[in-house]
């Protein structure tokens, strides 16, 4: 009989070829994995810091709506005819000295690195004691310095310029990184740049109606228009005009826990902190998919008993203590903790400030507010409409100037005059405290070349009417209300 071959048992000539042929594979895929796995992992910057962990840790904003890093970093130089000034900080981004990153933005790596926006863009400032004094830098109050409007129009402006592209940016990319690998070349070229130019097409396009708004200035917001744009895709174009300005300040978020259950933001549209703090995650580029729910946790728990700062200077503690009975009969039982009206809203016909913000969260947006995060046990259901604003509780509130809802009154010394004899134009994002007064200085045009903010009263969203309370206070009865509050 014929011997039958075995056909598993291969001559070793051949297992020496499978041999090596297997090594090169796993060499490949070594190599391979090597250099694609920070392509594809999802890995945000974190901070062992928990003030760090603020200014500069992830919330989730970077997959769908971070710029990636080198053409964040190249736009500056690449199109500094878009600025006001130099670099970022130009717009009121706050750059500490061992930092790469302003205050407010964040990384993570998604297939290359992005860039996104955090808390702390609109919940952190700068203090000066004097103008010759360095920056402090103080997490959790308003970001009384940013320009956050010039940020959007500076990014749909570069978005439309012909210089956005592959073959002008990434010589540039190459000069500022050193130099990018292969694979990120590729990256860079064919998807990142491309792509990128395109979101930032079409979020100026659902955005253009904040060119024919009357300027936010520093420290300013318009909270939800562009929700209306962006989340819920609201044609903007034919809403009432009545409500496409809801331009308001920037507010502190310290000590939170005693705010639960409250009346919040500025309106008094939600009673929910731990839904304020998801809702204002999307305003950074989060969506329900990329909500980073740990990281916002961690913040959360940090603010919820984080106190107020105090104030730091002299205190005359005579006048103060004659304020303090004054305080409490004109002012604590809506603007101190436990006061009856605390946390309620009370109606814009009795409050008499300016409407547009209060106007601006139409029944059509609590619509669409309360369906965010829909499939998820946070799903929001505690947005509501009001009829007026909410008084907020003052800690911390010579921190929080100018005043009003909308910061149409920059010092507590003005708000305790009758609207007519409030100044009706003054200067915002000079950061040097004012010490009489109470807020920060307002008379100060330009300083070293920087221009500030002209505040106008008479522009719409902008009217300091209104909160007419302890106007008819003498003048003594008011310097010692203010003396008081500087220790709240």
């Amino acid at each position: 009989m014929t011997e039958q071959t075995n056909p598993t048992v291969l001559p070793t000539s051949i297992k020496g070829v499978f041999r090596r042929i297997w090594v090169v594979i796993v060499g490949v895929v070594a190599v391979a994995a090597f250099f694609l796995w920070p392509v594809f992992s999802n890995s945000p910057v974190d901070y062992a810091d928990i003030e760090n962990h603020f200014k500069y840790g992830s919330i989730g904003s970077e997959p769908i709506n971070g710029i990636p890093y080198w053409i964040w970093k190249v736009l500056p130089e690449l199109f500094p005819d878009k600025l006001p000034a130099k670099g970022y900080t130009s717009l009121g981004f706050i750059k500490e000295p061992d930092k790469d990153l302003p205050v407010g933005f964040s990384q993570r790596r998604v297939l290359i690195d992005r860039i996104g926006l955090n808390c702390a863009v609109c919940h952190t400032g700068t203090l000066r004691d004097t103008p010759n004094s360095e920056h402090q830098v103080i997490t959790a109050m308003p970001a009384n310095v940013l320009n956050l409007q010039g940020y959007i129009k500076f990014l749909s402006a570069v978005g439309v310029d012909e210089r956005f592209t592959a073959n002008r940016m990434l010589p540039e990319i190459e000069k500022i990184s050193g130099g990018l690998n292969p694979i990120e070349k590729l990256l860079y070229r064919f998807i990142a740049i491309p792509q990128t130019r395109d979101a930032l097409i079409n979020q100026a396009y659902r955005l253009k109606f904040v060119e024919t708004q009357p300027d936010w200035g520093p420290g300013r917001v318009d909270t939800f228009n562009p929700y209306k744009a962006i989340q819920f895709h609201f044609p903007m174009d034919k809403l009432r005009e009545d409500e496409l300005i809801g331009t308001s300040d920037f507010p502190s978020v310290w000590n939170q826990k005693p705010r639960e259950g409250l009346q919040l933001h500025w309106d008094g549209n939600n009673s929910s902190v731990d839904e304020r703090n998801k809702s204002a995650a999307l305003g950074t580029g989060v969506t329900p998919t990329t909500i980073d729910l740990p990281r916002i946790d961690r913040i959360a728990d940090w603010l919820w008993e984080l106190p107020a700062p105090k104030y730091p200077y002299e205190v005359k503690e005579t006048l103060a203590a004659t304020g303090k009975p004054l305080f409490e009969s004109n002012c604590a039982s809506c603007h101190a903790f436990g006061g009856a009206y605390t946390g309620k809203v009370v109606p814009i016909q009795e409050i008499g400030t300016d409407r547009h913000r209060l106007d601006s969260f139409t029944y059509e947006t609590i619509s669409n507010q309360n369906t965010l995060y829909a499939g998820y046990p946070w799903r929001f259901k505690n947005f509501r409409k009001t009829n007026g604003y909410a008084n907020m509780p003052l800690d911390g509130v010579w921190l929080r100037g100018p005043y009003l809802h909308n910061g149409s009154v920059p010092t507590l010394r003005d708000l305790l005059e009758k609207p007519e004899n409030r100044p009706q134009e003054f200067y915002r994002g000079y950061d040097v405290i004012d010490r009489a007064k109470v807020g920060f200085v307002s008379d100060v045009a330009e300083e070293n070349g920087k221009k500030y903010f002209k505040f106008d009263t008479k522009l719409a969203g902008n009217s300091n009417n209104g909160h007419l309370y302890g106007v008819d206070l003498s003048p003594e009865e008011k310097d010692a209300i203010v003396e008081y509050m500087k220790k709240l």
